[in-house]
């Protein structure tokens, strides 16, 4: 039985007829730059992230460096992140000319570790970063006392979270901005790039919605240099077809993280779970294993698609060398680079897949 990672032509099969007449409306009425879709899109997103305002861009990568430019962070500033990310996460940071700092993360959830951020801060700190790593929230709280008592803003990288429940609330409204992606393997996915801010400040919004648009508040009337961040027509159409399946999807993805923790509970995988505060979207089921390496191997000879997340915590990539990033010790950092592999989960997956997945982990562990 063949496993992959994920299965987007399942998906598209069962769509096809919506997505087609969506794609066919855009070139029928021109609607290739932004246009009804996409502010379709802006109106929906923001009512099922419980935000008061959204802005629909090209890529989640462009909504975190909207979010970081709009807030004002720039030279000489610093920003407190995890180093467990999408290179993008500090890429974004660094595009304004700020810092990243690393803390590392609380190896349950794999996010950033609120225990360990006060210490980071300094006179630099402009902002925090958490990301909701895999789909599961990041503790914010904590997050959120911080920033109050240094007067930091808190930006909310959910590239990888839609849906995802932090104390019975979406994430992403929960700080300052939240930034979305909707590339195409996200829980939520464009048939390829497209991204999404979202906020509950209307002054906030209205400075990124200039910045979205090279700076234009109307034809050639240019108040600042933005950046051409705009969202197509196509991608609002596809994702205003897919939307009203989110949930739907993501029960899916519920129902098998909750089978793959019944069924291989007995092996020495280290299994994730939800914090008590969280419900995870479970964009990714990660375990981890010392001998991560040679299962992954036994998965591909069984025609089981596994995936190595981040092998690479960002602050030792090259790309970030001398760029005055700082990191402390990382050992939790460095101990999920090493152990962590993704199994296959997606909503087409069948039941039968997710035994066949088990059955075939069990193996490699009974020999």
């Amino acid at each position: 039985m063949r496993v992959p990672v994920l299965d987007l032509q399942a998906e598209y099969e069962k769509l096809s007829d919506e997505v087609d007449a969506a794609l066919k409306r855009v070139c029928e009425n021109s609607w290739f730059k932004l246009g009804p879709e996409v502010e379709r899109l802006e109106r929906d997103w923001a009512v099922y992230c419980e935000a008061a305002h959204c802005l629909a861009v090209n890529s989640g990568t462009s909504a975190l460096h909207l979010a970081l430019e709009a807030l004002g962070v720039g030279e000489g500033d610093e920003v407190i992140t995890t180093p467990m990310s999408f290179f993008a996460t500090a890429e974004a940071i660094l595009y304004t000319g700020a810092r990243p700092v690393f803390v590392d993360i609380d190896p349950k959830s794999f996010c950033m570790d609120p225990a360990l951020v006060e210490d980071a801060v300094t006179e630099r700190t402009r902002a925090l970063m958490p990301v909701h790593l895999f789909g599961h929230p990041a503790h914010i709280d904590p997050l959120l006392d911080i920033a109050a008592r240094h007067d930091l803003f808190v930006i909310e990288d959910a590239a990888q979270a839609h849906g995802a429940l932090y104390k019975g609330r979406k994430v992403g409204a929960l700080g300052d901005v939240g930034a979305f992606s909707f590339y195409v393997t996200k829980n939520l996915g464009a048939y390829g790039e497209g991204g999404a801010v979202v906020t509950n400040d209307v002054g906030l919004h209205e400075r990124m919605a200039l910045l979205r648009n090279h700076g234009q508040s109307g034809a050639y009337a240019h108040q600042c240099v933005g950046y051409n961040y705009r969202m197509t027509g196509f991608q609002g159409a596809v994702l205003n077809v897919k939307l009203p399946h989110l949930d739907s999807w993501n029960g899916r993805r519920r129902r098998i993280a909750a089978a793959y923790a019944d069924g291989l509970a007995e092996t020495p995988l280290i299994l994730p779970a939800e914090a008590d505060y969280a419900r995870s979207a479970w964009h990714l089921y990660v375990v981890r294993s010392e001998r991560r390496d040679e299962l992954k191997a036994h998965l591909a000879q069984n025609d089981v698609s596994a995936a190595v997340h981040y092998p690479v915590p960002i602050p030792d990539m090259e790309a970030i060398r001398g760029c005055g990033a700082r990191s402390g010790a990382l050992p939790e950092a460095h101990r999920m680079a090493a152990e962590a592999l993704t199994l296959p989960i997606f909503p087409q997956m069948s039941d039968e897949q997710v035994s066949y997945v088990i059955e075939t982990i069990k193996d490699f562990f009974t020999g």
